[in-house]
């Protein structure tokens, strides 16, 4: 199954995330909790997927997706957003993320966008 790295400024979100992709048999290699972490932890660990929050302290999710992306073009990356930001999704699809699940997270959803975007 996949490495995932998983970014969110909120421990209960990377928690709950982490939780279903650990049932689903893919491997959390890494946590972050803004977008500067996203870029070092991406750089160190080299995950299959990342996950991204968009709001962020420090750095947001669409400046750390444009980041990553420039260094790694194959970068596969999939937001995360709560209800309500849909322009801050577009940007960030425009940015080069794969794709989007919405906040709270529903586990289906958030397995089929990974595997959508993996394959």
């Amino acid at each position: 199954m996949a490495r995932i790295l998983i970014v969110d400024d909120a421990k209960f979100m990377r928690m709950t995330l982490s939780n279903i992709l650990t049932r689903s048999n893919h491997e959390v290699v890494g946590e972050g909790e803004n977008g500067k972490e996203a870029v070092r932890l991406y750089r160190e660990l080299d995950p299959d997927l990342v996950t991204m929050d968009i709001t962020m302290p420090e750095m947001s999710g669409l400046d750390a997706v444009k980041e990553i992306k420039k260094e790694f073009p194959q970068a596969k990356i999939i937001m995360c957003s709560a209800m309500g930001q849909q322009k801050m999704v577009v940007e960030a699809i425009e940015a080069g993320a794969k794709d989007f699940i919405v906040k709270p997270f529903d586990d289906t959803r958030v397995l089929d966008a990974i595997n959508r975007v993996l394959r």
